[in-house]
């Protein structure tokens, strides 16, 4: 039995959201507010993809 990966559009999203809003405020401080959103972004959707903040059972 296999089980699935924990991968889900909602993480994408919702990584992609908390992403931009640190990532601008920590851009702001390094002088740069767009490349840290865009860069927070990234790596935040990334993170939230692979994570799955998702309801805990799926039956």
């Amino acid at each position: 039995m296999t089980k699935k990966p924990h991968r889900n559009g909602r993480g994408l999203f919702l990584g992609a959201v908390l992403g931009v809003v640190v990532g601008a405020l920590l851009g702001r401080v390094a002088g740069s507010a767009l490349f840290g959103a865009l860069l927070g972004a990234v790596i935040g959707s990334a993170l939230l993809y692979r994570v799955n903040p998702g309801p805990w059972k799926h039956d």
